[in-house]
């Protein structure tokens, strides 16, 4: 605390407020008060490295006369020591989660897994019972499955990348269907391909909706409008 008495009314000037000390020194609270006879400036403040520090001579103008304080030096030192133990503030407390608690936790990873296996089955159905025009190309589930697969071990979903997840697993899709099915899937807008899907009576109608379910949650998770 400075105080300088005396004052009989005049002026005094000093540095701002929290600019009055050095910047190795982080002031915390810097209040001033000032009547006839008497000016009170109290300065609290915190030093965060080890060391001699030195609080240099301050000045302060009182109706144009200067005055100034005496410098002196601060040690600062940790008084922690390395072999000390470190006690928690208070016990860990066990926490007990219920069901609701587990699918709010992991919602997100589940169903995305969930969309990955029903587009993996829908691609299967495809294979084994789908109506292809007879100038089809040979079917590409080989191909498909490896790319899955692939996708898979990326673990982009572990990750939290839904969005990268998404966006291979829909270009795996459409290439799928534009290979296998000869349907534009690869040029079309997802409600553009839906429609020619359901007009062309390509696929059954059960299949028609799995496709339709991940391709829209999947442009909502890429333009970032939505969470799986």
């Amino acid at each position: 605390m400075i105080r300088i008495d005396n004052v009989h009314d005049l002026q005094v000037v000093a540095a701002p407020k929290n600019e009055l000390l050095p910047f190795h020194f982080e002031e915390i609270k810097d209040s001033i008060g000032q009547n006839q006879n008497s000016y009170e400036r109290k300065i609290e403040f915190s030093v965060y490295d080890e060391g001699k520090f030195t609080i240099p001579e301050l000045e302060f103008n009182v109706g144009g006369k200067i005055l100034k304080t005496i410098p002196y030096e601060i040690d600062v030192i940790n008084t922690a020591q390395k072999a000390d133990q470190i006690n928690d503030i208070m016990n860990n407390k066990e926490v007990k989660l219920e069901t609701k608690d587990y699918w709010e936790l992991y919602k997100f990873y589940i169903l995305a897994a969930l969309a990955v296996i029903a587009l993996i089955i829908a691609i299967i159905m495809f294979i084994k019972w789908g109506r292809k025009s007879k100038s089809s190309p040979a079917v590409a589930t080989n191909q498909t499955l490896k790319e899955l697969d692939s996708l898979k071990k990326k673990k982009y979903i572990e990750g939290g990348n839904f969005r990268s997840f998404y966006v291979e697993l829909i270009e795996i899709s459409r290439t799928f269907i534009t290979t296998q099915y000869r349907l534009p899937a690869d040029v079309l807008l997802t409600d553009d391909l839906i429609d020619v899907m359901k007009k062309n009576n390509t696929i059954s109608q059960e299949n028609e909706k799995i496709v339709e379910d991940v391709f829209l949650r999947g442009d909502l998770v890429k333009f970032a409008k939505n969470l799986p």
